[in-house]
């Protein structure tokens, strides 16, 4: 018996305006996840409504408790997010966050 390792990818086309609509979407989230991403600004962007309301409460509560060390670790998660999402192909972008929706990293 033969096994088929065939991906997502190979059972769609994606179309050329799919990939322009990734591109403008991967870079308006690399520049708000680098820019705010702290605040979550980029996963609100892409329509992950929970994890950006985790970090924005993450953000903006845990400074009382912590003296800013959860802020710090959400603007570090925003700007390695950030960097990720510029890194990526336009068609990479558009399989793993908008097809797949994967939330973090």
């Amino acid at each position: 018996m033969q096994e088929t390792n065939q991906t997502n990818s190979d059972l769609y086309e994606i179309s050329p305006d799919q990939l322009k609509n990734a591109h403008s979407k991967k870079i308006v989230a690399g520049i708000c996840g680098i820019l705010l991403g702290g605040l979550g600004v980029h996963k609100f962007y892409l329509g992950y409504i929970t994890p950006g309301i985790i970090m924005v409460l993450i953000t903006l509560i845990t400074p009382w408790f912590t003296c800013g060390f959860g802020a710090i670790v959400m603007g570090i998660i925003g700007l390695i997010e950030g960097i990720l999402y510029l890194t990526k192909s336009d068609k990479d972008f558009y399989e793993t966050y908008i097809l797949n929706s994967k939330g973090w990293f």
